[in-house]
């Protein structure tokens, strides 16, 4: 659904440039909420038994900074026995609950920063992103046409990439996975899969 965010925050400007920020949560979570409906829809029809998760349902606690949450805690006792019993979780990224009992977003991009998140939470091994660009350059391959793509890529060399405004990742899902030591593989899906 890529673009549904941009269309979202269009509808909140298009209202007022100085829109209430929680509020603008509510609007822009939904584009996440959907795609976790409709891919839980897609794996039901291929006969796995799968169900969609949003930040609240879990929940995905955060603090109460609207438009740019911070992680606070995730349970995870409930996903963890529907997991033991067979289902698979697909969880809304982007997303958590302030303890207010609002949707909180966890800013631009941060649909990597949930998946490193509940990688943790839940002590797996390794945490799959399945994205639509085909890996990290040296530079942005748009604007420098000798950039090379990088096989693998540090922590550290990520988190410079991303802090320079490159926008494969978001800075905070790579803070994370560094600090947990998380193994990240990215593969790359195309806008039709």
């Amino acid at each position: 659904m890529a673009g549904a965010t941009n269309k979202l925050i269009e509808l909140c400007s298009g209202i007022s440039p100085m829109f209430d920020a929680r509020e603008y949560d509510t609007v822009v979570a939904t584009g996440e909420q959907v795609t976790a409906g409709l891919t839980a829809m897609a794996l039901q029809k291929l006969g796995i038994n799968a169900r969609s998760w949003l930040g609240w349902q879990i929940p995905i606690c955060t603090d109460d900074v609207h438009a740019k949450a911070r992680i606070l805690s995730i349970e995870t006792s409930e996903l963890e026995r529907r997991m033991a019993e067979g289902e698979v979780p697909v969880i809304s990224g982007f997303q958590g609950l302030s303890d207010r009992g609002r949707v909180t977003t966890l800013g631009r991009g941060a649909g990597d920063l949930s998946a490193v998140a509940m990688a943790a939470a839940l002590k797996a091994d390794r945490c799959d992103i399945y994205t639509d660009v085909d890996g990290v350059y040296t530079t942005d391959p748009r604007i420098v046409s000798r950039a090379q793509k990088l096989s693998k890529i540090t922590y550290e060399e990520m988190l410079e990439l991303a802090s320079q405004g490159a926008k494969v990742l978001q800075t905070r899902s790579v803070e994370l996975a560094m600090t947990i030591g998380c193994v990240c593989r990215y593969y790359r899906v195309s806008p039709t899969t």
